[in-house]
């Protein structure tokens, strides 16, 4: 069952992953963040057009004033029209869905299906924002996240996407264990068979796991120990557990396969 602060997915390979979903609050102090910044990032932006102006004074004298007024006016609404812009989908893409004030918030944007998103649904979420922020600071947005259970706004529905907490690795600090994993290390070729994204599957649940339900738990490392010996042919040991034969492939796989 879903709750309203968690949402439920469940991967190809049918193994459900739990996703924190961030709520109203925290996405707002986001905002509020990222915007003082932009704020301050076109104050930067004038007081330099100023000085370069003044430096320049003596030489704009011999330009066509009806042209020199056009290029400020383009300047003065171009700039601020692209810091304010592209200054969310610049980070967004840069920083896998995360910018300045989401780091902070410890909050990101992913795709509902649980993947990152990419760059095409990145910016048009984002051009959604010329709905969203109307008629006042984000009113649409605010009406339409609080009458859906996932807090989305339209740039959200447009794209197909989702904010969750994004709670860092390092922060979660797992304890892996030490696996006697010399049964994995002559089967290369068949760790060729298991994909970049399977790996993060495995790391996700190898990294969250002590945050999830036991019974869940366990339910979980199931199916991604049947996909893995499914694609790779690799066969769990019976009298190892699930938990110990994740962490051997995927130490294998970052050490000795394909992904470095």
């Amino acid at each position: 069952m879903q709750s309203l602060d968690r949402l439920d997915i469940e991967t190809p390979e049918q193994i459900a992953l739990e996703l924190p979903l961030a709520g109203i609050g925290s996405r707002f102090l986001a905002i509020a963040i990222d915007s003082v910044l932009q704020f301050v990032g076109v104050l930067a932006l004038i007081i330099i057009g100023v000085f370069v102006s003044a430096s320049y004074s003596d030489l704009l004298r011999g330009v066509d004033k009806f042209f020199s007024q056009t290029v400020a006016a383009i300047v003065l609404i171009f700039v601020p029209f692209c810091v304010y812009w592209g200054y969310f989908a610049f980070f967004e893409i840069l920083w896998q869905g995360r910018t300045p004030g989401k780091r902070i918030a410890g909050i990101r944007v992913i795709h509902q299906t649980g993947r990152p998103m990419t760059a095409i649904e990145c910016i048009g979420r984002n051009l959604m924002r010329g709905f969203d922020i109307l008629p006042g600071f984000y009113a649409i947005g605010l009406i339409t996240m609080m009458c859906n259970a996932q807090n989305r706004r339209l740039g959200d529905y447009i794209a197909g996407t989702i904010v969750v907490h994004d709670k860092a690795i390092e922060s979660v600090s797992p304890s892996w264990g030490e696996v006697d994993d010399s049964s994995i290390a002559p089967l290369q070729p068949e760790l060729q068979k298991l994909s970049p994204d399977d790996l993060v599957l495995m790391e996700t649940y190898l990294n969250r796991r002590y945050e999830i339900d036991q019974v869940m738990r366990v339910t979980t490392a199931q199916r991604i120990v049947s996909m893995v010996q499914s694609k790779s042919g690799i066969q769990k040991p019976p009298d190892q557990r699930d938990d110990d034969f994740l962490e051997a492939i995927a130490r294998r796989l970052r050490d000795g396969a394909k992904f470095r």
